[in-house]
């Protein structure tokens, strides 16, 4: 299972597991280190865990199966008196509330999405004997009450600029169980970000459920720009800047304009589209047309020399025919993007999508889905044969092992490569040995499908 996080002392040792979106992370994270404050110490064995704390998600179907099989295994070793205290949270612990008492009834607390603030609460009335829920309001704003505590390895880390979504696409549950949007004011982010600077953080990455509205509620105009322009300056040790969730419709100039200028901004953009049909997209609750996308997309590449860029896309959208479907690999076959992902449609209750006519039948969906994924390794591979015998700088992931020539080899990303979603640059260090967070320059010599092989490049010149 992924993400369980480790330190331990002589209090209750607590099991801690994040499911779902680098968002929910986040969340998990400030849980970490709200039970820190208390005194509880954290294991990653289930066998010393005193208490477990489960951070749900239920975006799709897969997601709310994965999170329902982990609530499953840790209430049976509650039942069998293992774990002293089992607590649930996050979007499946939302959606689903008194439900999962019923199904599980060794579960001791659940905490909605608007109430992680009371985690430490909830497992001392736990591990005293007494049951509670906390179900704040979903549109309420609170802040976490001392410093987060990093599960990502120390060299990134994920910065929540924003809660919930305004947007309201017809297949997505979100609003629902996370609320309107809220931004984080900006102090606050760049004194976050100070303190993960200050922690050894290299790469620091902007998230919300959409990133390209942040300062709306707040300031009255969008200013993520802003936000954008304090943390390079305000942030020394912080090498990488990187954006995700970024709505094609919200991009601007001025967000163009600070990435374009600001050395510390990686030249990247994660920009989800879901279809290249307009009838798809006007069903899906989306704001831009075809038309619209290819626009931006060639505006962004003419206006950002370099950049990378990133979507997702939707198979299988309740009335989709093999039209649009066609109109959708077109897309994807004239635009290129460096990186894309397809998810299968999946049918959530209580969306406007999941009561359409229309709905198609599963294997089609994947098979749509295949053929997309095809095309776009082909566009990938030949975007990777590109960079051979480029020279790159790259930020060290780990070390790995060495070669047979007795060099070490290390996994690093490049600029164009986000953590858990992209590929891997795995090179040979030849000058020193490195450690993680550290950048190096790399001279790409193969390409494979997703990923690439190089060598460090040493500057005769400086010997």
């Amino acid at each position: 299972m992924p993400r369980t996080h480790g330190k331990m002392d002589d209090m209750p040792r607590v099991l801690t597991l994040s499911l779902g979106c680098d968002k929910n992370l986040v969340d998990s994270e400030y849980m970490l280190g709200a039970l820190h404050a208390r005194g509880y110490a954290f294991t990653g064995d289930e066998t010393e865990a005193t208490a477990a704390v489960i951070n749900t998600c239920c975006f799709i179907h897969d997601a709310k199966e994965e999170s329902l099989d982990a609530v499953a295994y840790f209430a049976a070793l509650r039942e069998q008196g293992i774990l002293k205290a089992l607590i649930v949270t996050g979007c499946l612990a939302q959606r689903m509330r008194g439900k999962l008492h019923e199904q599980f009834p060794s579960v001791d607390a659940i905490l909605g999405t608007a109430s992680i603030d009371k985690i430490a609460d909830a497992l001392d009335l736990a591990l005293s004997g007494r049951k509670q829920d906390f179900f704040e309001d979903i549109n309420r704003s609170f802040k976490i009450p001392g410093k987060r505590v990093l599960s990502t390895g120390g060299v990134t880390a994920y910065l929540k600029i924003a809660e919930g979504c305004d947007k309201r696409c017809t297949y997505c549950v979100i609003p629902s169980l996370r609320g309107k949007y809220r931004s984080t004011d900006i102090d606050t982010l760049v004194d976050e970000a100070r303190m993960l600077d200050a922690q050894g953080v290299r790469e620091l990455i902007l998230v919300a459920q959409e990133t390209t509205r942040y300062g709306v509620d707040l300031y009255g105009k969008k200013s993520l720009a802003t936000l954008l322009k304090r943390l390079c300056d305000e942030t020394a040790g912080i090498a990488w800047i990187r954006l995700l969730y970024c709505y094609p419709e919200e991009i601007d100039e001025d967000l163009i304009r600070v990435i374009r200028e600001e050395k510390k901004i990686v030249k990247y953009l994660d920009i989800p589209v879901q279809s290249g049909s307009d009838a798809v997209l006007a069903r899906m609750g989306r704001h831009t047309t075809n038309a619209e996308i290819r626009a931006l997309v060639n505006r962004l590449r003419n206006e950002i020399p370099g950049i990378c860029l990133r979507t997702t896309l939707i198979s299988g959208f309740p009335g989709e025919t093999a039209s649009d479907h066609r109109a959708t690999k077109e897309l994807v076959r004239d635009l290129c993007f460096d990186r894309l992902g397809v998810f299968t449609y999946s049918r959530e209750d209580g969306t406007v999508a999941g009561n359409m006519d229309g709905q198609i039948k599963e294997p089609l969906k994947k098979r749509r889905r295949t053929e997309i994924m095809k095309l776009q390794q082909e566009i990938s591979y030949a975007h990777a044969s590109r960079t051979v015998g480029t020279v790159t700088d790259v930020l060290v992931e780990g070390e790995l092992e060495e070669d047979d020539e007795g060099n070490t080899v290390y996994a690093a990303r490049t600029y164009r490569d986000a953590p858990d979603v992209d590929g891997l640059l795995f090179f040979t260090g030849k000058r020193k040995h490195y450690m993680s967070g550290d950048l190096v320059r790399v001279r790409v010599t193969r390409a494979e499908a997703y990923d690439l092989i190089g060598e460090e490049e040493i500057d005769e010149s400086a010997e």
